[in-house]
């Protein structure tokens, strides 16, 4: 499986470590339906405003994408464009694998605000002083998962790789559900997994897919 990278920064980097069969686009050598023509799928890692540049060439190259950029908003008639070519793509804000297991932990303690009424939830993300979002995109899926109010706050210093934390608290108790990335590769890791599940099987769904869904159906959780 050949693997076209687009973006080259830090997590970028990381697929290409931990896989070998990868080739490199960025702005010195750019993207082309030509020489995405020896690939199998796509990797990316662009920031947000630079991915939505690349959709149109992607949909054209009628390869499976795995996309984790962030910071933007989908074309509207982005899924439509992707069932007309028969195409699968996968996107996340966080690839990391051990995030899902995270998920169903969160859908437990939704529960909690059954149980206590004068209890409060709130979320807090910290990374990197580069990373441009904030809060994460990580932070506002815990919250979609939470299905309850909770008040998001995000922290940016040094190079923090990834670390969001849940909090429940009310008056006698205070109960806390913390993940935290040590390393990018684990993000890579699950990005690579992604892109061989698109290559492999072939009864995927078509259309935009959540990185969450497809792993949850793999482990049927």
């Amino acid at each position: 499986m050949k693997i076209a990278l687009l973006g080259t920064g830090k997590t970028g980097m990381k697929v290409a470590d931990i896989h070998g069969d990868v080739e490199l686009f960025n702005t010195r050598n750019p993207a082309t339906l030509d020489s995405l023509k020896n690939c199998d799928v796509v990797v990316s890692f662009l920031p947000g405003e630079a991915f939505l540049d690349h959709i149109d060439l992607l949909v054209e190259s009628g390869l499976p994408v795995v996309t984790g950029s962030t910071g933007m908003e989908w074309p509207k008639n982005i899924e439509q464009r992707l069932k007309e070519n028969n195409a699968s793509w996968i996107k996340a804000h966080n690839f990391s694998l051990g995030m899902n297991v995270v998920r169903e932990m969160i859908k437990t303690m939704s529960k909690l605000s059954d149980l206590f009424d004068d209890g409060t939830f709130t979320i807090h993300d910290i990374h990197h002083v580069h990373k441009k979002d904030a809060p994460s995109g990580t932070a506002i899926s815990w919250k979609e998962w939470l299905g309850k109010d909770a008040e998001i706050t995000a922290q940016r210093e040094g190079d923090v790789v990834g670390y969001h934390h849940l909090e429940f608290d009310c008056a006698d108790e205070k109960i806390k559900l913390v993940h935290e990335a040590k390393d990018r590769t684990i993000f890579a890791r699950g990005a690579v997994w992604a892109a061989k599940i698109l290559h492999e099987d072939h009864n995927l769904s078509k259309g935009l897919l959540d990185f969450n869904e497809v792993v949850k159906n793999y482990l049927k959780l």
